[in-house]
């Protein structure tokens, strides 16, 4: 199997929740540790047993314990804001990794409960302490109730709803490098103007034609002036 097969073999038996536990900024990073030997298969507490015992039969391996560095197992949990505590401070907003949290600055905000993969990272941002864990269930959109988990310790998400976590996790990621390359074109274009700006205050001809079409933009800005009858 080649690596980016063997990369997206493993990333499809991760739950998806961008959680971090393991050791990676993501699943997708912790899978490609997996491929190349630098991770076992045993750090990812979401996943539980079968998420170990799924990735050693893919990878020929024997199943070993979940590593209690990582953490341990939890049953699904879902964000839930007060949003009468809520200062409105975007810090969760920007913690979380699947776009789960909507608000503006200055105002309430709400987790969106069917999108929150419960990886608790909008916790400890928040300087009010106004987010809880709640019961919650991760279960495939086509599944009958109860088969996305078991009671020996897993928490395999469906494969619909990993695949549209994995989705929005991406879509996170395409939209923060977008906003960055916006932001560096508008640091650019602002700092050539001020390279400009400079170069003309050195330049006394630049700097007259500077002030001529300052004072002719501030006279069409002012409008036409009133004539004073005698």
């Amino acid at each position: 199997m080649k690596e980016n097969a063997l990369v997206e073999e493993i990333d499809s038996i991760l739950p998806q929740t961008q959680c971090r536990r393991c050791g990676y900024s993501g699943c997708l990073p912790y899978a490609e540790a997996i491929a190349e030997g630098r991770a076992d298969i045993n750090q990812c507490p979401p996943g539980g047993d079968d998420g170990i015992r799924r990735l050693a039969v893919l990878l020929d391996k024997r199943p070993i314990p979940l590593n209690p560095v990582h953490g341990s197992y939890q049953p699904c949990t879902v964000a839930m804001i007060d949003e009468e505590a809520c200062i409105g401070c975007t810090l969760c907003i920007q913690a979380c990794p699947v776009d789960a949290i909507v608000g503006a600055a200055k105002q309430a905000h709400t987790v969106i409960a069917d999108e929150c993969t419960g990886c608790e990272l909008c916790l400890a941002p928040c300087p009010v302490d106004c987010i809880r864990m709640m019961p919650g269930k991760i279960a495939d959109a086509g599944a009958p109730d109860g088969d996305a988990g078991t009671n020996d310790g897993s928490r395999h998400r469906g494969d619909a709803s990993a695949d549209h976590a994995r989705a929005r996790y991406r879509y996170r990621l395409q939209r923060l490098e977008r906003e960055k390359c916006e932001n560096d074109v508008r640091l650019a274009q602002a700092e050539a103007v001020t390279v400009a700006d400079v170069s003309a205050r050195n330049d006394p001809k630049k700097a007259a034609i500077q002030a001529a079409l300052a004072r002719a933009r501030a006279t069409r800005t002012q409008g036409p002036t009133e004539t004073r009858e005698t």
